[in-house]
């Protein structure tokens, strides 16, 4: 350990300054306009890989974005770890909301990060948890006490989907084969007390859109007299939700997995200030299903959200218009037992159905993925545990997250795999929002970290 320690704070600089240029590369996988620049930072995760010791690694075609692969086999006979991680990044919009460039990254000091924070898209979701794992393997290699064989999957396409991981996981089974899966992609309680993700939920996004005339018209000549989309598409939105906050579909919460009171209550032992969770979020008030906790509400409990709407005339001044079209991006967090397949389907029916005749409705899916829940008494987590224990010098806490990771229900699947999911992130970290930022202090003490959970997992699998 006192070894592991000086080699990272011999190194610190080194390591910060990587991560830094990896971050000034606009990985967009969403926007064409970024295409070469996610091929780009695909060569630099390479590069990385290589100089860290791995022995082969391979940048892999598929229908889109390529996936790093590496590995490092030491001995047949020991597990293997198969490392995931994602190199492309969020949009970084909208920019004036940026106290700085997105990808121009500069360390600042904030109140969950004293230490100061690196400030930049992809800071923490993902480049900055995907290249600790990256360092710790550099430590394990240069000092010779990697304990059993690692691989590397690292994609490009995550933040939109992953939609050509299935493909690339069904076709590679065997370069793929592993004992445990091991992820960094989501958070912990915070700086004193980490956490281990065991739950995630699961997600269908889909786009509506709704038509009303053929062409947009004149406010003042046709308003009143026929519908107007905006207008249809707000009500229909409105009713998703009754007057407890619960979701309208017909069949939604058929399969819901309903935790026992016991469950919640161990649920409600970790930390929690709802005041200080107001105020981090300059709100007077928190807003949910009725009956359920904020944190039962964000994590063991369904969503729907609208994540965008539009229609007519956005622009400078006033322009008197019915549009002939509204959109909206909707998005719906789902638990175990719910098929995004189904919900999706739910959704497109009932929303047809709810549509008066003076619109028509088209739902395009986008994409979705199965929730998750891992066990807390298979190794993997037991060795997750100690490791976090040995750094931070606390247990650490089991929780069920929020957010999607849609691949690890697909890795159980083709791999027949858990993933154990080591996040380092914090809820204020600001994923997916300007000033996105990842705390040296959590880089640093994940680089620490990773070593421990390979020291113990391989002690624990013989």
């Amino acid at each position: 350990m006192e070894n592991l320690k000086s080699y990272i704070g011999l190194n610190k600089d080194r390591f910060i300054n990587e991560l830094i240029e990896l971050l000034k590369i606009p990985s967009i996988s969403a926007d064409s306009a970024y295409s070469q620049d996610v091929l780009n930072t695909a060569d630099a995760v390479k590069e990385a890989l290589e100089k860290a010791g791995c022995d082969l690694v391979e940048i892999c075609d598929t229908p889109g974005y390529p996936i790093v692969y590496g590995e490092k086999i030491i001995d047949a006979s020991l597990p293997t770890v198969l490392v995931y991680g994602h190199y492309d990044v969020q949009p970084a919009d909208p920019i004036e909301l940026w106290t700085s460039p997105p990808f121009e990254p500069v360390i600042k000091t904030t109140p969950a990060h004293p230490e100061g924070a690196i400030f930049a898209r992809g800071a923490c979701d993902d480049k900055g948890q995907m290249y600790m794992h990256v360092k710790a393997l550099e430590y394990m290699t240069v000092n010779g006490n990697l304990p059993c064989n690692v691989k590397f999957m690292l994609e490009g396409e995550e933040e939109i989907g992953s939609p050509s991981l299935a493909w690339f996981v069904e076709r590679n089974q065997e370069k793929l084969s592993n004992d445990v899966i091991l992820i960094s992609d989501t958070g912990m309680i915070s700086n004193a007390q980490p956490s281990i993700t065991t739950g995630l939920r699961g997600l269908s996004y889909v786009e509506v859109e709704v038509t009303g005339p053929n062409r947009d018209l004149h406010s003042g000549l046709y308003g009143g007299a026929v519908a107007n989309p905006i207008n249809i598409l707000s009500k229909m939105i409105a009713s998703l939700h009754d007057e407890n906050n619960h979701i309208t579909i017909p069949g939604f919460y058929d399969g819901v997995e309903e935790l026992t009171l016991e469950e919640r209550a161990e649920m409600a032992k970790a930390p929690f200030s709802l005041e200080a969770y107001k105020n981090a979020l300059n709100i007077d008030d928190v807003y949910g299903e009725n009956g359920y906790t904020t944190n039962e509400r964000n994590s063991i409990r369904p969503t729907l959200d609208v994540n965008g709407i539009w229609g007519g005339y956005t622009g400078e001044g006033a322009k008197t218009v019915i549009a002939s079209k509204a959109h909206a991006k909707i998005s719906m967090r789902l638990v175990p037992n719910q098929d995004w397949k189904v919900i999706t389907e739910l959704f497109t029916k009932h929303f047809e159905s709810i549509a008066p005749k003076s619109v028509k409705v088209k739902v395009t899916p986008h994409h979705g993925g199965q929730g998750y829940v891992t066990p807390i008494d298979n190794i993997g987590y037991k060795a997750a545990n100690k490791a976090y224990t040995q750094s931070f010098g606390v247990p650490a806490i089991p929780q069920r997250s929020g957010g999607s990771i849609p691949i690890v229900a697909l890795f159980e699947q083709e791999l027949k795999s858990k993933s154990i999911l080591m996040g380092f992130g914090l809820d204020s970290d600001a994923i997916h929002s300007p000033n996105e930022h990842f705390g040296v202090f959590n880089y640093l003490k994940g680089i620490e970290t990773i070593p421990l959970f390979y020291k113990y997992f391989t002690e624990m699998f013989k």
